[in-house]
């Protein structure tokens, strides 16, 4: 098998950090988790968007940078494997959504600088769900931060997705999307589900999508 660095995506409460830790526990890959909680604006985000959207993505944009460094320098560039519950491209998923537009054109300078050389995955899992299965999760998982949530902002960032991987997929051709439904597949209490998710990115890894070639 050659040696992939895969990320998995999607709105909030679809489940990337579990399918991303059975992966890595199937897989044996190192595992990279984002940084939420640490963030010191996000409760006020929920609370007021407008208000504090700016420093929110600042802070989660500087810390996946940091966390992208320091495993491309220690994993990566080693060839050893890696599974992100999250994409970087995805600050632009969120920034686009949340500012203005000033501040969104600041965002972007700031982030093609920072993103400029980093590590791309050669394959994307993307998972996706409608707004009830979203708002089941995260109330099932009971973080406080998030009890706050808008629904019309979770409805709205389930579409800007739809939008962003489609994008993604067409201008980078040699990097596929897997996109499972979280509708239908319950990965966390059905087995089956999970097994059918290993499946399927068993025929991406085995077909020779992966690559050892990353993207810079």
């Amino acid at each position: 098998m050659n040696i992939p660095f895969i990320t998995v995506e999607g709105p909030i409460g679809v489940g990337k950090t579990s399918l991303s830790k059975a992966i890595a526990d199937y897989y044996q890959f190192h595992l990279l988790k984002e940084i939420v909680d640490e963030n010191p604006f996000l409760g006020k985000f929920y609370t007021n968007i407008d208000e504090w959207s700016f420093q929110t993505e600042m802070f989660f944009l500087c810390n996946r940078y940091k966390q992208l460094e320091d495993i491309n320098k220690h994993y990566l560039q080693l060839n050893k494997s890696v599974v992100a519950d999250y994409h970087i491209y995805k600050n632009l998923i969120f920034a686009k959504r949340t500012l203005k537009n000033e501040q969104y054109d600041k965002y972007l300078k700031i982030y093609n600088i920072l993103t400029v050389d980093m590590p791309t995955p050669n394959l994307i899992v993307y998972l996706n769900a409608s707004l009830e299965t979203l708002l089941s999760r995260i109330a099932n998982r009971g973080r406080e931060i998030e009890r706050n949530i808008d629904p019309n902002y979770l409805q709205q960032l389930s579409e800007d997705y739809e939008i962003a991987m489609t994008q993604w997929e067409k201008e980078n051709p040699s990097v596929p999307v897997v996109r499972f439904n979280g509708d239908t597949l319950d990965f966390v209490q059905n087995k089956g589900d999970l097994s059918y998710i290993f499946k399927t990115l068993d025929q991406f890894l085995q077909k020779g999508a992966i690559t050892n070639e990353f993207t810079r």
